[in-house]
């Protein structure tokens, strides 16, 4: 056993027995919905602030076809291109379900798009921090990678998205996020372990 039982038993390598794509099959099974993809690109917008005023302008369109038992998913145009996002995904556990669900239905590109509270503030809000590595304080990434520190992202998705917020002149920052499940159970330890981990934010 080890040192945190939780880790116990975990491959991160090892084949899963339960597949998304057999959960969304039963799903158009029993909504009687047919096989249909996903823009390639999909958002996640966990405030579910962008979603909300989507709709209120008339942009976003629900999908009629999105199998999720959980979710609804609406399309609408970005710079010329369809795109698609899902509100109100919260917490690790959830965001992975919807994203696993997504990428089954063709998704290629995830964006989570949310708030967060400063760790190591950058100036006043508001501005966007790119996340290029996320201090692991929740479970689920331990099913999906061995264990370590950080999670760390891709550099070609950071600079492209950097490159982006940069030539809409949005003020954008680069650097850690700290990742946790548990909103209501940060200890002032916790804050001052995150901050001397050089994490600029923190979100569920």
């Amino acid at each position: 056993m080890s040192s945190a039982p939780i880790l116990d038993n975990k491959d991160p390598g090892a084949l899963s027995v339960f597949e998304p794509t057999a959960l969304l099959r039963e799903a158009r099974r029993q909504k009687g919905l047919p096989i249909a993809k996903v823009p390639a690109l999909c958002i996640l917008d966990p405030d579910g602030d962008l979603v909300r005023r989507l709709r209120k302008s008339g942009q976003a369109k629900l999908s009629e076809n999105w199998p999720c038992y959980h979710t609804d998913l609406y399309e609408f145009p970005l710079a010329g291109e369809p795109a698609a996002i899902v509100g109100c995904a919260v917490g690790a556990p959830f965001a992975v379900l919807v994203a696993e669900e997504l990428f089954a239905c063709g998704c290629c590109m995830l964006v989570s798009l949310t708030s967060a509270g400063q760790i190591n503030p950058m100036g006043n809000p508001p501005y966007f921090v790119v996340i290029d590595r996320a201090l692991r304080d929740e479970g689920t990434s331990y099913h999906y990678a061995a264990p370590e520190t950080f999670a760390e992202a891709d550099p070609h998705i950071i600079e492209a998205a950097v490159r982006g917020l940069t030539d809409a002149r949005l003020r954008v920052h680069v650097g850690a996020s700290w990742t946790t499940d548990a909103r209501f159970r940060d200890t002032a330890g916790d804050i001052e372990a995150a901050r001397n981990k050089s994490a600029l934010a923190v979100e569920i």
